[in-house]
């Protein structure tokens, strides 16, 4: 068994979430009204990919104005985007590929890090920096849940985990929770950016009211 970079209290967020939801922000005003919609419909786990200039500002006032969010931060690609996550409260990070460099620096800072892999190759590297838990991306176009289950086999005695990425809707979503494999998956189809640029906070919540209803019905099953 390796151990997690992860400490238990957010693994378990993961998990009760089930849904970890994807927001790439253009607007900064629009960060906090969404970030409530999520909680209001029962998801506080999200995943803000650092793709537009404006994801920073964002995350800072999601961290200040939501603490009950947990607020992870997406495509890191760099060191110095680590550090600007830590600076702006972010919760861990997560990346679509992986990087010995941005994965040292996260443990030399000390924030929670998950890099992304695709195949046994990549996922042994993540072994050998001390990473547990992976994102599997993007998960549907690398083969789906049946291609994750097949890398996941060899090293489960390991304790590998996986946040599958990539192509994950309501119809699908069914198939990865199911998996011990999964830890929770992310979803971008919960805040599109249209519903971010026409604020429609009420879609965002029945969105993630949906969503999360589908998790308790899967876990149920899972875990009597």
């Amino acid at each position: 068994m390796i151990n997690s970079c992860f400490p238990e209290s957010i693994l378990k967020r993961f998990f009760n979430s089930g849904v970890i939801a994807c927001m790439t922000v253009e607007n900064p005003l629009h960060a906090v009204p969404a970030a409530q919609a999520l909680l209001a419909g029962g998801i506080d786990v999200i995943e803000l990919t650092l793709r537009t200039p404006q994801a920073i500002e964002s995350l800072h006032r999601i961290t200040t104005e939501v603490p009950e969010i947990l607020a992870g931060v997406g495509t890191i690609l760099s060191p110095q985007q680590v550090e600007e996550s830590l600076a702006a409260g972010g919760h861990f990070g997560v990346a679509p590929g992986i990087s010995e460099r941005i994965v040292k620096t996260a443990q030399d800072k000390g924030l929670p890090f998950a890099p992304g892999i695709t195949t046994p190759s990549e996922l042994e590297l993540g072994l050998e920096l001390g990473c547990r838990e992976m994102k599997f991306f993007p998960a549907e176009p690398s083969g789906g849940v049946t291609f994750m289950k097949s890398i996941y086999t060899p090293y489960a005695h390991l304790g590998v985990k996986f946040l599958p990425l990539g192509g994950i809707n309501l119809q699908n979503m069914n198939n990865y929770l199911q998996e011990t494999a999964t830890l929770a998956v992310g979803g971008s189809w919960i805040v599109t950016s249209n519903l971010l640029q026409t604020e429609n906070w009420s879609a965002i919540t029945d969105s993630a009211r949906t969503a999360s209803a589908r998790v308790k019905e899967i876990r149920k099953k899972i875990i009597p």
